[in-house]
C-alpha cells in the first residue's frame, strides 16, 4: 500500500506561494518550505520530483494570482478597460512585491519567449477599437505602454518609488495622450 500522505499538492504550493510572497522565490527552499509546513521535507518530495517542480507551481500560482487582479480591475468599471489593466498591473505590484518580482522581473535566461498576440487580443481589440488603428500599430502601442506601465510597477515592488494611485491614474493618462497624439495624428 503506498504511504498516505499528510498534505496534499494543494496545501504544499500553498505553503510555497506564502513563503515566496514572505521572502521571494530564491528563500523557496525544501527546508523553508518545510518548516511553514511544521513538518520534514519528506511529505513535500513524496509529491514533488523536485523543488524545481514546486517553483514552477508557485510560478503557476501566482500567475492565476495576477490574472485574477486584472480581471476584476477591468470588470470594476472604475477606470477604462485598457486603463485599468495597467491599474491592475501595478496594484499586483504594490501589494504582491514578491510575487511581481518572480513573474515579471527573474531572469529569462534560457526561456524561450515568443510573441504571442492572441494572449494580449482582448487588449488589442480595445486599442484598436479606441483609437481606430490597425493591429500591427495596436500592437506597437501597448508595447509602448507597457514599458511605462512595467516601469512604474518595478519602481513600487523594489520600493524605490511609492505613489498612490491617484497620481499613477494621472501619470497614466498622460503617457496614453502621448501615445494616442502619436499614434493617430491628434485624432
Amino acid at each position: 500500500m503506498p504511504p498516505k500522505f499528510k498534505f496534499t499538492r494543494e496545501q504544499i504550493i500553498t505553503a510555497a506561494l506564502h513563503v515566496t510572497r514572505k521572502n521571494g522565490i530564491a528563500e523557496l527552499t525544501a527546508r523553508g518550505l518545510a518548516a511553514e509546513l511544521g513538518s520534514s521535507a519528506k511529505p513535500i518530495f513524496g509529491l514533488f520530483k523536485n523543488m524545481e517542480e514546486v517553483q514552477n507551481e508557485v510560478i503557476a500560482a501566482a500567475n492565476r494570482l495576477y490574472q485574477s487582479y486584472l480581471q476584476k480591475g477591468m470588470a470594476s468599471g472604475k477606470y477604462p478597460p485598457y486603463k485599468a489593466s495597467g491599474i491592475a498591473y501595478i496594484q499586483f505590484a504594490m501589494e504582491e512585491k514578491e510575487l511581481f518580482k518572480l513573474l515579471f522581473m527573474r531572469d529569462r535566461t534560457g526561456e524561450k519567449i515568443e510573441e504571442n498576440r492572441e494572449e494580449i487580443r482582448p487588449i488589442l481589440n480595445i486599442i484598436m477599437k479606441n483609437l481606430g488603428i490597425r493591429e500591427d500599430e495596436a500592437f506597437l502601442f501597448h508595447m509602448e505602454s507597457w514599458l511605462y506601465v512595467h516601469g512604474i510597477a518595478t519602481m513600487i515592488a523594489t520600493n524605490y518609488l511609492e505613489w498612490d494611485i491617484e497620481f499613477i491614474d494621472k501619470a497614466l493618462t498622460d503617457a496614453y495622450l502621448g501615445l494616442k497624439y502619436r499614434y493617430t495624428g491628434g485624432k
